[in-house]
């Protein structure tokens, strides 16, 4: 129980904090890509998808996974808060209130790294919807004109 309570905030945050560098990385990296999309190179609307998608479903998974590693930090902080209380001889309510606020921290933190994500998750899908259309348009226009 020590080697929890030592490392446990320390492993919830870095993964945190990685699934966190993720996000931001695929994100540059679909802003990037998508801002110089060309939709002509493509023959088929599933390839353009294909390649217009890409990485989007991690932030996706990042997004609806995160507040649940907060939530597992939580429920084992606040097991350690009360291993240590079942092994005091007397209850401090004070210690108490502190070990429980310190254990709700990590359900924040995944809160805070869930909502950034949707959103990002969101709206470069709406993006997609529009390179969609787009190419829809471009086709029904190249096919119009050429026959």
């Amino acid at each position: 129980m020590e080697l929890l309570k030592e490392y446990l905030d320390i492993t919830v945050f870095t993964l945190l904090g990685l699934m966190a560098f993720i996000t931001l990385w695929f994100s540059i990296e679909r802003f990037l890509t998508l801002r110089q999309f060309d939709i002509s190179q493509y023959d088929h609307i599933e390839l353009m998808k294909v390649d217009a998608t890409k990485n989007l479903t991690v932030i996706a998974s990042i997004g609806a996974n995160a507040p649940y590693i907060g939530l597992l930090g939580t429920v084992l902080g606040i097991m350690v808060t009360f291993y240590d209380i079942g092994l005091s001889s007397q209850v401090n309510t004070g210690e108490i209130m502190v070990g429980l606020a310190l254990a709700l921290k990590a359900t924040a933190g995944g809160i805070a790294l869930a909502i950034p994500s949707i959103i990002i998750y969101n709206a470069y899908m709406r993006k997609v919807d529009v390179l969609e259309a787009k190419f829809k348009a471009f086709k029904a226009l190249n096919t119009s004109s050429a026959g």
